[in-house]
């Protein structure tokens, strides 16, 4: 399958739209109750006490999208997730890495609702075998240099199916890789999985650009300035593509009054370690 960057942005504004169809209201205004199973604010507490950490995913990066090189560019440690097996996977991979971001893979996984075509490459579908959805999974870790962990890529219909994820995360403790569950399944059964397999139980809080203005993404931060008020900790996931510029712009102007207050902004990384070692939650980030 060919992909040009016109199409692409195309079905990335259709991805968007059934992926917010696939949960509630309350996930696509970013306002629901705190997870019982969630990271606890304790384990991201130092020596001088609660700081307010905030780890940005954003996610579909890997056909040179709008907003790649502005999103890059923000003044913040970022999250970036590569679409694998596109025509700038690998030059995206290693433009985050230089920058000195966290590169993810977001992996595509089929959703209960869309056309499989808008997946891209390489995508995890539900009649594939284990041994088939192996080979999916580490072809992707190949493709995408100084990735340290996975995110889903739609798969509304894959975070649900116990025998799938039981294989993919199984392959993300085999490579030393952690899963970041995306939520865009209501009924995820990730985190149970990653509790059954040592795994640290990641989630994103709040989708930040799924209405894509500059307004609607900076009422989504002050949101999770609220939220963090509260938790210590927020994950949220934005993305470049058609509205990757308004989410770059709403970010740019925010950050400094966000950092003004105190806010610390982290890498999935780090935040994997501190769940794993709640005793530590000072670790460094130490990339391959």
């Amino acid at each position: 399958m060919k992909f040009n960057k016109a199409r692409w942005g195309f079905v990335m504004t259709l991805t968007l739209v059934v992926m917010m169809s696939s949960v509630p209201a309350s996930y696509a205004s970013g306002i629901y109750e705190e997870s019982r199973n969630g990271l606890a604010p304790s384990e991201l507490k130092t020596s001088t006490g609660a700081e307010q950490r905030l780890a940005i995913i954003i996610d579909d990066f890997g056909n040179d999208m709008k907003g790649t090189e502005e999103i890059l560019s923000l003044p913040v440690k970022l999250t970036v997730a590569v679409m694998p097996f596109l025509r700038t996977s690998e030059k995206d991979a290693r433009m985050a890495h230089e920058k000195g971001h966290d590169v993810i893979i977001h992996m595509p996984m089929e959703p209960k609702q869309g056309n499989p075509e808008w997946l891209g490459p390489g995508a995890i579908l539900s009649n594939m075998s284990d041994a088939e959805i192996r080979e999916k999974v580490e072809a992707a870790i190949k493709n995408v240099p100084y990735a340290v962990g996975i995110n889903n890529h739609m798969g509304s219909k894959i975070t649900g199916d116990k025998r799938i994820m039981s294989v993919i995360l199984d392959v993300c403790k085999e490579h030393g890789l952690f899963f970041v569950d995306s939520k865009t399944n209501y009924h995820s059964i990730v985190g149970e999985i990653c509790d059954e397999k040592g795994l640290p139980r990641l989630q994103n809080d709040i989708f930040l650009d799924d209405v894509h203005s500059v307004s609607h993404v900076t009422g989504q931060l002050r949101k999770i300035q609220e939220r963090l008020q509260k938790q210590n900790l927020c994950v949220t996931i934005g993305h470049v593509g058609v509205g990757g510029h308004k989410t770059a712009e709403a970010l740019k102007r925010t950050i400094p009054e966000m950092k003004q207050r105190g806010i610390h902004f982290v890498g999935m990384l780090e935040v994997a370690q501190a769940k794993e070692n709640p005793g530590n939650p000072g670790l460094g980030v130490t990339l391959p």
